[in-house]
């Protein structure tokens, strides 16, 4: 019982540790870096009082984003610099999903996902920001008027999925491709059915997919038809055609968990 309440309090302690002052931590001072490192000593016990974490994020997330209504997401680079072609296209994106109603989600950050936000933004459209707690990372964009912080990326995830009808890729590094293939993945397995997905800028995507035909699918390690499972453009408007009748044939509003 002692060594109980000893853990009990030791996982308290930790939870307010990585709690204080974001962003400036240090990569070891996130709670995902606290589930994912090998077993350590006390570990059962500090898990189990982990569980309630990762809970209350889940139930937060459900209820805020409960009544946001249809939805598309738009990922893309961080790194996007408000120069370049692709953050005008994500400002396109944003404004023609706020002027069909459609509420615009992104990662909350800079770059092309505050294009699309803003985009959304300027046509008091829902803009909606899901960020992630990163010790590079600044906070949710200001063109977010609906936001979430999380500290765990498998929560996020599900929250982009759940409230998304479809997604719109812009180009990006590892977090978007991420986003991307756990998208085609679900559809693949049919875990999700009728999800659009979108992917804007040949010329970036371009080696992708010849990857992906010339060698993924040729060696049979996906079928011919998956290659099926996502489209490229480089119209903006397209991309938010495409999405928008797609999404229009599924049969409910919100993707199963």
């Amino acid at each position: 019982m002692v060594h109980q309440r000893k853990s009990e309090e030791n996982a308290r302690a930790g939870q307010r540790h990585v709690e204080a002052n974001w962003p400036g931590k240090r990569p070891e001072d996130q709670l995902d870096h606290y589930l994912l490192e090998s077993p350590q000593e006390d570990v059962t016990h500090t898990d189990v009082w982990r569980v309630l974490r990762i809970q209350s994020e889940f139930v937060n997330g459900f209820g805020t984003l409960a009544g946001t209504g249809p939805a598309i997401a738009v990922f893309g680079s961080a790194r996007t610099d408000p120069q370049s072609p692709y953050y005008q296209m994500a400002h396109r994106i944003g404004s023609r999903l706020a002027e069909a109603g459609i509420t615009t989600i992104t990662g909350g950050g800079p770059g092309a996902m505050e294009a699309a936000n803003k985009g959304a933004a300027d046509n008091d459209g829902i803009s909606v920001g899901l960020g992630i707690e990163l010790p590079f990372e600044t906070g949710l964009n200001a063109s977010v008027n609906k936001g979430l912080n999380f500290r765990y990326f498998f929560v996020r995830k599900t929250m982009f999925v759940k409230y998304s009808q479809g997604f719109i890729v812009l180009p990006g590094g590892f977090g978007t491709l991420d986003e991307l293939f756990e998208a085609l993945t679900l559809v693949q397995t049919q875990k999700i059915t009728s999800f659009p997905i979108v992917l804007v800028g040949k010329s970036y995507w371009g080696g992708l997919v010849d990857w992906l035909t010339n060698t993924v699918a040729a060696e049979r390690a996906i079928s011919a038809k998956d290659l099926n499972l996502f489209t490229v453009t480089d119209d903006p408007d397209e991309a938010v055609d495409l999405v928008l009748g797609m999404a229009d044939k599924q049969p409910a509003p919100e993707q199963a968990v």
